[in-house]
């Protein structure tokens, strides 16, 4: 079964933003992170993002986030500039789905992501989203998935669907 959702948007950034103390605050954001299409390979991660091929991150190369979890009652303008995830979702609670496949497809066909782990909010929320954000995004600060497909992304309406569930065999 499938739902229809919303890629609102991407970001392939090459930069780690948010090194060292919080109260040093993040390095400058490079141009263009956010983009309108992004190119996922399998076990890699988003071709030109900070995490794309890095071992230590492979299976948890691309991070999923709900736009309903974003805490906009404490910033207006949060987005994935704030929290560093790479694909914001409308439209379904990507954070219940650890455990699963999924396969998301903007129109260029489905990419299949694994859904590893919760993305936990760290003390940087707090200092560039304000006072709350981390407690705010607790338990729903998106998901680490590994990328089991190539394939492309792109803004705009999807069709997100549950390919396996190994939630239900626990």
């Amino acid at each position: 079964m499938s739902e229809q959702v919303e890629v609102v948007q991407l970001l392939v950034s090459p930069a780690h933003r948010y090194m060292g103390r919080p109260s040093d605050g993040p390095s400058a954001a490079p141009d263009g992170e956010l983009v309108r299409r992004a190119e996922v390979r399998s076990g890699l991660g988003l071709v030109g993002d900070r995490y794309y091929a890095r071992p230590a991150h492979r299976d948890a190369a691309v991070t999923l986030m709900a736009a309903e979890s974003l805490p906009l009652d404490i910033a207006p303008g949060t987005d994935l500039r704030h929290t560093r995830r790479n694909v914001l979702l409308r439209g379904v609670d990507i954070d219940a789905y650890v455990g699963a496949t999924v396969a998301l497809d903007t129109g260029a066909g489905p990419v299949l992501f694994a859904v590893r782990r919760p993305a936990r909010p760290c003390a940087w929320m707090d200092a560039v989203i304000g006072p709350g954000a981390q407690r705010a995004l607790r338990g729903k600060g998106g998901v680490r998935c590994t990328p089991l497909s190539d394939g492309v992304l792109t803004l705009g309406p999807a069709e997100f669907r549950v390919v396996e569930d190994a939630r239900e065999a626990s």
